[in-house]
């Protein structure tokens, strides 16, 4: 009951909510009302959603109440919707009458005049009045509206359609697609029908655009409802307009550009476009216009730089070759002229170009045509046959990596082999400075690469390939290194800045470092970045942050500004990157297989808290849903798991699920209504080998008790009884997909089309098995270059996709036709990775694959558009609100997360929590350890989840029946001992009673079924084999027919018996039927012929006479052998259909020729085979002779009991080939295979053998024969050396001695018998000899006579000559006929080359003669221009008549004077090292501006002459600025007009080398249908002597080959008829010199002998009167010399007299001088010439004083400034100097001052030492003196006081 009350209440609310009364006008926006209002209204919402889901949440709680009572409820449910129902329709019912009473504007009631008829006159249709006949006569309803629809959007299109087949595309607007917008299109309807605003875009034909001016200024005078408006003005591409950002959009590149520069020289860009166009253009970026474009040009460039000195000349560096591109200008017209740079090859030598202009004649003999280049020989045409043949003829040149234009406008260019190279642009030529290969290479540069150059004032900077930068002194071909630094990176770039005062070097891991030549020559580093491609990049959900994820392994948090907040460096390789929505988290997958947990919060330092370890592959794919329930993982894996996205469930894993294939894509929807989540998985299917998936695999999840234990078996694996799974496949393979609310926006690259797909509703019908076909609802074109991938915006409704290309589309997920482009990224670089929508859908993030960049772009929406944005903004409100609550749970417990790797301290609350959490989960997925490091290095052999899950299953399991499988065991094992010994008493139980083996088989069942799972086993290795083997028969067979059963003749050799000569025969196939019809139909072609000849010379020599017939038949029948060429003739194997080798002029004819000289080969072949295989037979017959009489003669020595070894020949596989397909089984080492029907068989066959032996043994006749007499019934002659006489018995028991008579007589009969035998044995040992040498002898003279008739085999020498020379005829007859191909294509290459010249020549004539007639209008326009400028100087005094005349003089000569405009000069420390640009048309209109500006200081009033009025020095100012104006104008056209003289040359010059290529094509194509050339022709032949061949020449000479080739036609001619021959000659003598190993028979001539002796005596004569006449003739000339050298020197007398005479006469006077020769009065004129002077004198010496006056004034205040600036420059530079000088001096005086001291003090140390050294002798000479003084005292004192001891001793 509540809960119907809360429907009507729902319901009630609902209808008010969509009450017309809310909604007082037609179309309102928010834009009308108040903001208040929307705020409050807003508000109102979110509060209805946050009530409409509490609701639902009490609903869901009453449904198992409802279910109780639905029996009884029912009748109060139909109540209730009775009740909702009239509602409805009264509610319905006010809003038709307000509809039709308020809303309706009044204005629009009478829209139809009173008469009720419309008409065209009476009537003009406009929105309104269609607007209001559709509200009032038109009506739909809901059901009708895709029909309503669709019938608009057709109609419409025809009307575009038909529009634009009438308008002109050159002139008239270009229509685009219309755009709908409206209810019809948006799918809201509020109180207005189904209406829809169609919008055509249109804009106007190139050139042209549209610039708009908005009235937007609030303080302008534009009325308020004017606001908004403006104004709509078409421009032409290139006109200045205005722009709010100043701004310009240079180019039109389909793509991006590859390369761009700067000219130093003016406002000039070059740039380069990327695929397709690769079109280089050159801009003038002032004027926003380009200036020159050459497409299809600039293909692989890399790098574009402008020539600093002259910006007419831009090099471009492609991957491969260098091209110089020169602008060649006239006027505002330029052209690009290109100029390619041959590099050297890559060892350093200089490649000739290949010339493929024409055909060639070589000089070398023999001449086998003429010498065809590439081109022809391949048979190439078009533009780029001669490019591809260069590339495949040429050697591999230097690849260049880096290029420098130098001071004198040369090249310095890196390559990457190590090669530095000097290139001249204007010769094209290229010099090596560095050769790595060389011996004397700087070893510091061998394994340099040259990465970039620059040019600065101390010499070369080049970059190596590590972390070295040079500085190199070039001076000619000497490189010295000045200086090296080496950097912490290596360095990839170098650039100095404009003033050349800092060098910047940039690497690609971020640094940049700097080096500024006027403070210090150390690098140092301003800027260090982190640098590397990004994986993924995503917005924070919780705050306007950017999560970023670089390939290094770096994860940084940024702000939207761009400024890095924090980082952290995971020290793994990454793969994917997801943001949580309801904490303030990361996660992050690894290529190890592991997701990271990244704590967020505190921004300076992000922190991992969290791993696990999911699979051994990269995990590809992580998925939050919208309200961040549950994190998603896939990979190149079939399963998907699922993990809970709360902190405070610890990231538990839930479980996973397996789909059918890889995933390729992972996307969900929210469903909050029924509160699931919606998975879309796309799969590759179960082969999963490819990248595109076609199976979509869509997975329900509830939003909550997902984890229980119904939902997860104990594997992990998901229960589908809680989840619901559903499988669809659609037609075409699918590269993405994401998943909408009822929609699947797809990506399909083989279509390069995006794809929507509906959901089928109801899917409860439908199995998890079964899979659903989905069909494209729409499908529309997507990116040019894909893959792509898709993403939705959070609310929805905007479908974002990018691909490689670079491109950023964005189209509303209702209509996908429509789309908004924007190029992030470079396509060159892979285009975009990944991309991301913020919460509130306005900002996307893109980043680029390889070019280390993100892209940050913020929507625009516009008015129209702007409650889409509403939508946007609302929903990510409403969201933040919905997730509010657990966000302010959920971040907490993530805060309070320990560090990876650390454990909270003991005692701790939140560690016992820690704990308890972990106790309860069911597996605790990983293990912390003491190393961060180690965790996050997953080693492959590392267990993932499910693995570790498993394997705690299994433990489980153990624990749990341990006791029970040991009891089992137990039992086992007893029940196995006491079935071992029933086993061993069943062995000795009898037969009876005995039991088979099987009976004692407790599972039969299971031994069954281990039976078949083993025969199965070897079932299916025995198929695996037996395919095998049939395999293997089968490419046997193949080679078999093809290779040997095709063989009409076998390949054998016959060798000798006792020689190592073999013979081998001729492998033949059997002839096609094509060959032998082409044979019968040349030979009946030749009948035909020789037929048709027959008559004609029989009707011709009717007259000759018998005998002379006869006679020519015999030497026909002599020279045939010779003119045939071959001894097939003499075999007797010519085939009479021969053609003459003399008539072979046709094509034809020689193609036939070589059928039947095919069949020739063929038939000596055949016949040569046929001996061969008769004597094959006769030694196998003979082999069979030798070894029957090798059976016998072994038999004989077996009775002779000899044991030698016989010669037994046999037949080698080489002659008896057959047997390598055949395998004995002796060749097979392993054991045979028997089955047991084989087995069986064998078994059988012994038993039959044994009872055989058995009943042969009970035979007693043979018995008793073999015991009686051997065996036999007569002794054989055989047996006589067998036979023994025995001894009498008494010899043996009886001495000699004691014998008796009788017994000696026995004896004596014994000694005859044996003496007889032994004679019978000797005669029939000597007759078994006999018989075996006889033998022997036999099989000796049978060999060798075999091995006669096996010599004679040899003549196949004769054969193999003969088969030879035919082979060689067949090849000239091919070389021919190639040649004659070759011809024929040279002959379509010319034309080609020459139509294409042709179109050429026009073209240039055509600008030629548009050139010449703009250089007359501008040469009339130069002629006005300077004649304007001379009547400036003519009317100079006309403007001053009211002034004196000597003041116009001085005036005038003012007017002249004009100022110096000194250029800066260059000071000696400016480190540019390049020299000011030399003036061209382009930039001489800037020297005005300076002229102006120095004509200032002339206008000043101090500088007008003295008592001249200053109306007339303004007046006289103007005048002279205009006559400089005109000067300048005069410079500027001079300039112009030479530029487009120049050009003008230029084109002429083009025009007369078109015209000379087109004289040099017709000159080889000339006289094509001509004569052909006269029947004495030159004719090679081929002689052949002794198997050597002789070139030879009849005729002309070849010098005269070379001057009659000039054509081409000629040289064909020529070839056809100028044949080729063999000649068989006889053994003779050849006078030409062998000197060379080749004898060179270039002119020889085959002759008699007699014939050479006879011309050898008369050239003797002749020789001998030649010197007589020889010695008269040099006396006569000796006469003559004389006369001559007389004549010589008379004639040189005259001609110096003459010159003398000439000179006098040709002596000038001038007038001075002709006045004093004839006038005679010369004091008068020298008089009046002196008072002239003295008066000038006077005059100039006035002027002068006032000059020199006002000049010294000048000079004063010049000097003065000068003095200022002198004063300054010079104080500043003695500053530096005296700085410098101090510096040094102070350096210098520490120094000396330094050596000073220690002199000093070693002075001081020295002469303290001395005085020391003399204190000490004085010292000593004193204390020697004082001694002797004491000694002297001493003796003295004894000498006058005598000692009193002494006294006392005398006493």
């Amino acid at each position: 009951m509540q809960g119907a009350i809360a429907k009507v209440y729902m319901v009630v609310a609902a209808a008010i909510l969509n009450h017309p009364l809310l909604f007082p006008q037609e179309n309102t926006t928010f834009l009308d009302q108040d903001e208040e209002l929307i705020a409050r209204m807003r508000e109102h919402e979110v509060r209805l959603e946050v009530e409409q889901v509490r609701l639902e949440r009490e609903l869901s709680q009453l449904d198992s109440k409802q279910e109780e009572t639905r029996s009884e409820g029912g009748y109060s449910w139909y109540f209730w919707s009775t009740v909702s129902f009239i509602i409805f329709f009264i509610i319905e019912m006010c809003r038709m009458d307000v509809s039709e009473t308020d809303i309706r504007p009044a204005e629009d009631e009478d829209i139809f005049s009173e008469s009720g008829s419309i008409t065209v006159k009476t009537m003009v249709l406009d929105k309104d009045i269609l607007r209001n006949f559709c509200d009032k006569c038109t009506y739909t309803s809901a059901h009708e509206n895709g029909k309503v629809r669709e019938f608009v959007e057709g109609l419409a299109d025809d009307l575009l359609e038909s529009l634009r087949s009438v308008c002109d595309r050159e002139a008239d607007m270009e229509v685009g697609d219309f755009v709908g917008i409206g209810s019809m299109f948006e799918f809201w309807k509020v109180c207005k029908p189904l209406m829809c605003d169609l919008l055509v875009p249109f804009s106007p034909p190139e050139p042209y655009s549209f610039h708009f001016h908005l009235w937007c200024s609030s303080s302008s005078d534009i009325p308020p409802d004017m606001q908004g408006c403006g104004k709509i003005k078409v421009t032409k591409l290139g006109e200045n307009e205005d722009c709010l950002c100043d701004s310009a959009n240079l180019g039109t590149a389909q793509l991006d550009y590859t390369s761009l520069t700067l000219s130093h020289g003016g406002p000039y860009l070059g740039c380069c476009s990327s695929f397709p166009d690769h079109t280089i253009t050159v801009w003038n970026w002032e004027n926003a216009e380009p200036i020159c474009k050459q497409p299809q040009a600039g293909k692989d460039v890399i790098s574009l730089v402008f020539n600093p000195l002259n910006w007419l000349q831009l090099c471009a560096l492609d991957t491969t070759s260098l091209t110089v591109w020169n602008i060649e200008k006239s006027a505002d017209h330029h052209v690009l002229k290109s100029s390619v740079i041959e590099l050297p090859a890559t060892d350093g030598s200089f490649v000739e170009k290949l010339v493929h202009t024409s055909h060639s004649v070589s000089d070398e003999l023999p001449y086998f045509g003429p010498e065809m280049p590439p081109s022809a020989i391949s048979g190439l045409k078009g533009d780029k046959a001669e490019s591809i043949v260069a590339k495949l003829c040429s050697k591999a040149r230097l690849t260049p990596t880096a290029i420098c234009w130098t001071a004198t406008s040369e090249l310095y260019v890196g390559c990457a082999q190590g090669f530095l190279l000097l290139v001249d642009p204007e010769s094209l030529s290229v010099s090596v400075l560095f050769n790595p290969t060389t011996t004397d290479a700087i070893p510091e540069l061998r394994q340099s690469k040259f990465q970039g150059l620059t040019l600065s004032k101390n010499g070369l900077i080049t970059i190596e390939k590590g972390s070295v930068v040079h500085c190199l002194q070039i001076k000619g071909t000497q490189i010295n290194i000045a200086k090296t630094w080496k950097l912490e990176a290596p360095v990839t770039t170098v650039k100095f800045s404009p003033d050349y005062e800092s060098l910047l070097l940039a690497s690609n891991s971020g640094q940049i470092y700097l080096l500024s030549s006027t403070q210090s020559d150390k690098i140092r580093k301003v800027l260090d970045l982190l640098s590397g491609n990004f994986v993924a990049a995503a917005f924070l959900h919780t705050n306007k942050n950017i999560c970023l994820l670089r390939s290094s392994g770096e994860l940084q948090l940024c702000s939207r500004d761009g400024i890095c907040l924090g980082s952290l460096y995971l020290q793994a390789e990454v793969s994917s990157l997801a943001c949580c929505p309801i904490a303030q988290y990361a996660a992050v997958g690894t290529t190890s297989g592991s997701v990271l947990f990244i704590d967020l919060n505190r921004e300076q330092q992000p922190r991992l808290v969290h791993q696990v370890h999911l699979y051994h592959i990269p995990v590809d794919h992580l998925v939050f849903d919208q309200e961040g329930q549950y994190l998603l993982t896939g990979g190149s894996d079939t399963h998907i798991f699922v993990l809970d996205a709360k902190p405070s469930e610890r990231f538990s894993v839930i479980g996973y699920t397996v789909v059918p294939g890889f995933v390729l894509s992972l996307s969900t929807q929210c469903v909050r209504d029924s509160g699931k989540v919606k998975v879309l998985a796309l799969c590759t299917g179960k082969e999963g080998k490819s990248h595109d998936g076609s199976l979509l695999t869509l997975l329900t999840l509830p939003a909550r008790y997902l984890a229980g234990p119904d939902g997860v078996d104990r594997n992990g694996c998901l229960s589908t009884d809680i989840f619901k799974v559903s499988t669809y496949e659609v037609s075409h393979p699918l590269k993405s997909c994401v998943l909408g609310v009822d929609d699947v926006f797809a990506y399909c690259h083989r279509r390069k089309t995006l794809q929507r797909f509906q959901l089928p509703q109801d899917t409860d019908g439908h199995s998890s098995q079964q899979v659903v076909q989905l069909k494209a609802e729409q499908e529309v074109k997507g990116h040019p270059l894909g893959p792509a991938s898709l993403i939705l915006s959070p609310h929805q409704l905007w479908l974002a996709s990018v691909g490689r290309d670079g491109l950023l589309r964005i189209r509303e997920t209702a209509s996908m036709e429509r789309y908004i482009e924007l190029q992030c990224h470079s396509c060159r670089l892979g285009g975009i990775r990944s991309v991301s929508f913020s919460a509130d859908s306005q900002t996307l993030l893109t980043a680029g694959f390889q070019d280390g960049s993100l892209v940050c772009t913020n929507l625009r929406i516009k008015c129209k558009d702007r409650g889409k944005d509403d939508k946007a903004t609302w929903y990510s409100q409403f969201m933040a609100n919905s997730l509010k609550n657990i966000f302010n749970t959920e971040n907490p417990v993530l805060i309070g997360f320990p560090d990876w790797g650390q454990e909270p301290p003991a005692g701790t609350e939140k560690s016992r929590d820690i704990v308890v959490s972990n106790e309860m989960e069911t597996l605790n997925v990983t293990e912390h350890n003491n190393s961060y490091n180690s965790l996050l290095f997953t080693p492959p052999s590392h267990h993932t989840w499910l693995e570790s899950r498993r394997e705690m299953i299994i433990k489980e399991e153990n624990e749990q029946y341990s006791e029970t499988k040991k009891n089992l065991r137990k039992t086992i094992k007893e029940l196995s001992d006491t079935i071992q010994e029933m086993m061993h008493e069943n062995e000795n139980l009898p037969d009876i009673e005995h039991l088979e083996q099987h009976e004692f088989n407790l599972d039969i069942e299971e031994q069954k079924r281990l039976e078949a799972m083993v025969g199965q086993e070897v079932t299916k290795v025995r198929n695996e084999i037996e395919w095998d083997i049939i395999a293997k028969y089968y490419l046997h067979d193949v080679l078999k027919r093809e290779c040997w059963d095709s063989m009409k003749f076998k390949g054998r050799t016959l060798k000798a018996f006792h020689s190592k000569h073999e013979v081998k025969n001729y492998p033949l196939k059997e002839r096609t039927e094509k060959e032998v019809e082409d044979l019968h139909r040349v030979q009946n072609m030749r009948k035909l012929e020789k037929a048709a000849c027959h008559s004609s010379q029989k009707k011709s020599s009717n007259t000759a006479s018998g005998s002379e017939e006869e006679q020519g038949e015999e030497d026909h029948k002599e020279k045939s052998a010779a003119v045939v060429g071959s001894f097939s003739a003499q075999l007797g194997y010519l085939n009479p259909y021969i053609y003459d080798q003399f008539s072979l002029l046709t094509t034809e004819q020689r193609i036939n020729q070589i059928i039947l000289l095919q069949g020739v080969i063929y038939r000596i072949r055949m016949a040569f085979n046929t001996e061969f295989e008769a004597v094959h037979r006769q030694k196998v017959q003979e082999l069979n002779r030798v070894r029957d009489r090798n059976r016998k003669i072994r038999e004989i020595m077996m009775e002779l009991d000899m044991n030698e070894k016989l010669w037994e020949p046999s037949l080698t596989d080489s002659e008896w080939p057959e047997r390598l397909l055949t395998v004995d089984d002796s060749e097979i080492k392993a054991e045979k295979y028997f089955t047991p029907e084989q087995k069986k068989e064998e078994q059988m066959k012994k038993l039959e053998e044994q009872r055989r032996l058995a009943a042969k043994d009970d035979d007693y006749r043979e018995r008793g024969l073999s015991d009686m007499m051997d065996g036999v019934l007569e002794v054989k002659k055989d047996d006589i050396l067998k036979m023994e006489i025995p001894p009498p018995e008494f010899v043996l028991t009886k001495p000699e001695v004691q014998w008796s008579e009788e017994e000696k007589n026995v004896y004596k009969e014994f000694e005859k018998k044996t003496k007889s035998l032994s004679e019978e044995k000797e005669k029939y040992k000597k007759l078994l000899e006999t018989e075996m040498k006889k033998l022997m002898a036999s099989t000796r003279d049978a060999t060798e006579k075999f091995d006669e008739t096996l010599t004679k085999l040899f003549e196949k020498v004769k054969c193999e000559m003969a088969i030879y020379q035919e082979e060689l005829k067949i090849t000239y007859l091919v070389y021919s006929v190639l040649i004659e191909e070759e011809m024929r294509n040279r002959e379509l290459e010319l034309k080609l080359k020459l139509e294409k010249t042709l179109a050429y020549k026009d073209e240039i004539e055509e600008e030629v003669k548009r050139h010449e007639e703009e250089l007359e209008l501008f040469q009339e326009t130069y002629d006005s221009v300077v004649a304007e400028n001379k009547v400036l100087d003519k009317d100079f005094r006309k403007e001053f008549l009211d002034v004196p005349a000597h003041v116009v003089d001085h005036l005038y000569k003012l007017y002249k004077r004009r100022p110096r405009v000194q250029k800066i000069r260059t000071q000696t420390d400016n480190p540019n090292p390049f020299k000011d640009q030399s003036l061209c048309g382009s930039l001489a209109p800037d020297a005005l501006g300076k002229m102006l500006k120095a004509m200032e200081e002339l206008d000043a009033p101090e500088n007008m002459p003295e008592g001249l009025n200053p109306s007339i020095w303004e007046r006289f100012c103007l005048v002279r600025r205009t006559k400089v104006e005109c000067e300048q104008k005069v410079k500027v056209s001079a300039l112009t007009l030479a530029e487009m003289q120049a050009f003008l040359l230029k084109r002429r010059n083009e025009n007369k080398v078109a015209q000379e290529e087109i004289k040099n094509l017709t000159d080889e194509l000339e006289r094509h249908d001509g004569d052909v050339i006269d029947s004495h022709k030159l004719m090679f032949a081929t002689v052949l002597h002794k198997s050597v061949c002789f070139p030879l020449i009849f005729g002309h000479k070849r010098s005269q080959i070379t001057e009659n080739s000039k054509s081409l036609h000629k040289e064909k001619n020529r070839f056809q008829k100028d044949i080729m021959v063999q000649v068989l000659l006889k053994q003779g003598q050849v006078e030409v010199s062998a000197t060379d190993l080749t004898a060179d028979y270039t002119d020889s001539v085959l002759q008699n002998r007699s014939v050479v002796e006879d011309l050898n005596s008369t050239i003797r004569m002749f020789g001998a009167q030649k010197i007589a006449l020889m010695v008269k003739c040099k006396n006569v000339h000796k006469g003559i010399c004389k006369l001559e050298w007389e004549h010589k020197m008379m004639r040189m007398q005259i001609e110096d007299l003459n010159n003398k005479a000439r000179s006098i006469q040709e002596v000038q006077l001038s007038e001075e001088q002709q006045d004093y020769l004839h006038n005679t009065d010369r004091d008068s004129s020298v008089s009046k010439q002196v008072s002239i002077l003295e008066k000038t004198i006077g005059f100039q010496e006035k002027t002068h004083l006032r000059s020199v006056q006002h000049r010294i004034k000048k000079i004063e205040q010049l000097n003065r400034q000068a003095t200022m600036k002198a004063d300054n420059a010079i104080l500043e530079q003695q500053l530096s100097n005296m700085q410098m000088a101090v510096a040094e001096r102070k350096r210098i005086y520490e120094a000396i001052a330094s050596v000073e001291n220690q002199t000093a003090n070693r002075e001081e140390r020295y002469q303290k030492i001395v005085e020391k050294k003399k204190l000490e002798d004085t010292a000593r000479a004193q204390a020697e003196n004082l001694a002797f003084l004491w000694r002297e005292l001493d003796r003295l004192m004894k000498k006058n006081f005598p000692s009193l001891d002494q006294l006392k001793h005398k006493t």
